[in-house]
């Protein structure tokens, strides 16, 4: 009791209690939408919307968003427009000055709509626009929040066949944040009822990877390898050439001075992407539209031939799509083989990311079914069928392998990063096959090093 009076009597107690008196507590909820919009317009955004967390569209989401923010209630997300001919034009460093400047601005949007709300007693948080992410988690799921399904759930517009976020009127040149409140609001929003992306392809057209097909494949790998070299994996395969090379000769002869320079500015300026074409060919949007209905050729001419026959380094994983297709299409481009950086370091992620980096052109002619049985520290079962360059995967054993593989979890991890030997490892009965084995080689190609 005693400790209770004296908890009474600080000064800090008394004046939170004082205030509490006079009304200027936590706002009464819902919180007003139109207001709540407005706040965060004038903090900078461009367009705002509202998620709540019991929608189905960030279901996948939820458990995430709770550990972030116990308690969350509402997705705040928003948009921010970015200067359209900074990111078009060839000069890279230009569109890269404009994605660190938006992504700040987007940051500080986020920071600055949190800090006035905590004022009125509102819990809420900003996650990054991009980085940092928390990665611990690397090369896994790292991100707070995945900002493209709550934009399109909060009406701010579609996914195109690029996989960017094509706003109504600003098309693709957004970038997106998303708050995280714990209170409810007056109304929330709707997507918007109709895709602006017209099909054009042009995105198809200028990705220097082939990573966007024009039936609306997308080869995850192939993009993540190229634009994203001077992030996280990439980042990471650069450091092992440091680390093996015997000297500086030896280095100079794996990396050229412009890479060294080029991954520096990263390192000193923040991470630049190396492409990001299908962004500045995109003419859909009201604003962006217009000299595209003009003149298709002029559009052609000034926007995306430029980027098409630019003279540059294409980056890509040995004997994968991508490097046939820069071959195919590309001649005038360079290509330069790096290590696979997408590396599972479990056999829960090595499920999920086999997606991510399968190769269906080198499936072309491939119709097999693998079980696959995991022992030792990770127990799995599941089974692999390549078909008409498709992939498909399912936990447990269904119908008739053309191969079996048992295989001690741990040696196929040290195994798929060329850290173990296959002969040593049949020979020592850490992986076992039924089956051909050049079914497995086959399989080798679909999923390339």
């Amino acid at each position: 009791m005693a400790k209770q009076n004296k908890l009474d009597d600080h000064p800090t107690v008394v004046q939170v209690r004082q205030r509490r008196e006079r009304g200027s507590a936590r706002p009464a909820e819902p919180l007003d939408a139109a207001w709540l919009r407005q706040l965060c317009l004038d903090a900078g955004a461009d367009d705002v919307g509202f998620v709540e967390i019991d929608r189905p569209e960030v279901a996948d989401q939820r458990t995430d968003l709770g550990a972030a923010l116990p308690g969350v209630r509402t997705l705040i997300s928003f948009v921010v427009r970015m200067n359209r001919e900074n990111i078009r034009t060839p000069a890279r460093s230009v569109a890269n000055l404009e994605f660190h400047h938006s992504g700040d601005h987007t940051n500080e949007v986020g920071r600055q709509v949190v800090a006035e709300l905590e004022a009125m007693g509102v819990r809420a948080i900003n996650p990054a626009m991009g980085f940092p992410m928390e990665m611990d988690k690397f090369p896994r799921k790292a991100w707070v929040v995945s900002h493209k399904p709550v934009a399109v759930a909060a009406g701010l517009g579609k996914m195109g066949i690029h996989r960017n976020v094509i706003h109504p009127k600003f098309g693709n040149f957004i970038l997106l944040g998303t708050i995280l409140i714990d209170a409810e609001i007056s109304d929330s929003s709707q997507p918007v009822e109709f895709n602006p992306c017209l099909e054009c392809k042009l995105c198809v057209t200028a990705c220097p990877t082939g990573a966007i097909a024009s039936d609306g494949h997308f080869n995850f790998s192939a993009c993540y390898t190229h634009n994203y070299r001077e992030f996280m994996g990439g980042f990471g395969d650069w450091a092992e050439q440091v680390a093996e090379s015997r000297n500086a000769d030896d280095y100079r002869s794996r990396v050229s001075d412009a890479e060294s320079a080029s991954m520096w500015q990263s390192l000193s300026f923040g991470a630049n992407y190396k492409a990001a074409y299908c962004m500045s060919v995109c003419p859909a949007g009201e604003d962006v539209i217009g000299p595209w209905l003009d003149s298709h050729k002029s559009h052609l001419d000034t926007v995306v031939r430029p980027l098409v026959n630019k003279e540059e380094t294409v980056y890509v994983l040995s004997d994968s799509d991508a490097e046939k297709h820069v071959a195919s299409k590309f001649p005038h481009k360079r290509t330069k083989r790096v290590g696979q950086s997408l590396r599972a370091n479990s056999i829960e992620g090595l499920v999920e990311g086999m997606p991510l980096i399968f190769q269906r052109e080198q499936a072309a002619e491939m119709s097999a079914t693998y079980h696959f049985t995991f022992t030792g520290a990770e127990s799995r079962q599941i089974t692999v069928t390549i078909r008409d360059r498709e992939l498909d995967i399912a936990d447990g054993h269904h119908g008739e392998p053309d191969l079996k593989i048992t295989a001690d979890a741990g040696t196929w991890l040290r195994f798929l990063t060329k850290r173990a030997v296959l002969p040593w490892a049949l020979l020592r009965r850490r992986i076992k096959m039924q089956g051909s084995p050049r079914l497995l080689l086959d399989f080798g190609r679909c999923f390339p090093s």
